[in-house]
């Protein structure tokens, strides 16, 4: 399993020749302009919740490659509505799809879309492939119910906001590692604009000092698990 990170809260996961695209928000953040999005493969989109920072290029690169997207009924129903294929899940469920086992988990957050469309509830992944298996929590403060996790899912990976303001900080993604049991962490939603601006040596010594791995890659740089 391969995972990049494309800025923000953006993700490319290649399993096996599956490639699945999280939160595609590459075109309107400066901090990504090197990023082409035509150049991305995308068999399925993952969608979070409906801020604009989440699904900015979901339309673009939906419509050029013919993803498929996985999010909750009201995101997948507006898209549909456009002409996307989707496949719609809610809190709790989960699905085989041919790159692996995917459960759509609760996040606390807000929803919506930029034109005020209703975006349904925010939530994360917990994806099973190849042997591998990680969490992305998506835009969400500190919540128990990361405790539910590890009761079903032995994690390898877990990838967390922390860029505090709009989702947890730091030190509370340190205690949502540990619900989650899961010592190797990848940091997101951090640094794009000025409220989520991190410390990052801070960031990585908090985690370091509590026996656990804070990778904080640059755009375009990725990681294999």
């Amino acid at each position: 399993m391969k995972i990049t990170f494309l800025g923000h809260a953006s993700l490319q996961i290649q399993i096996g020749e599956t490639h699945i695209l999280v939160d595609p928000f590459i075109s309107g953040n400066p901090k990504a302009s090197h990023m082409d999005i035509n150049s991305l493969k995308a068999d399925y989109i993952l969608i979070t919740h409906a801020h604009q920072d989440h699904i900015l290029d979901v339309e673009a690169i939906a419509k050029r490659t013919g993803a498929i997207l996985i999010s909750n009924f009201e995101i997948v129903s507006y898209y549909q509505n456009k002409g996307i294929e989707g496949h719609p899940m809610n809190h709790g469920g989960s699905w085989e799809f041919d790159f692996g086992r995917v459960k759509y988990v609760n996040a606390i957050h807000t929803s919506s879309f930029p034109d005020g469309s209703n975006g349904g509830q925010p939530g994360g992944f917990v994806i099973e492939g190849e042997h591998k298996n990680i969490y992305i929590a998506g835009d969400t403060a500190l919540t128990y119910d990361m405790k539910l996790i590890p009761l079903q899912t032995k994690l390898d990976l877990a990838i967390l906001p922390i860029g505090d303001n709009f989702t947890m900080g730091i030190d509370d993604a340190i205690i949502a590692s540990d619900f989650v049991e899961c010592e190797k962490i990848l940091g997101y939603h951090f640094d794009t604009f000025g409220y989520i601006e991190i410390n990052h040596e801070v960031a990585k010594r908090k985690f370091f000092d509590k026996e656990k791995d804070l990778m904080l890659l640059e755009i375009g740089e990725y990681i294999e698990l």
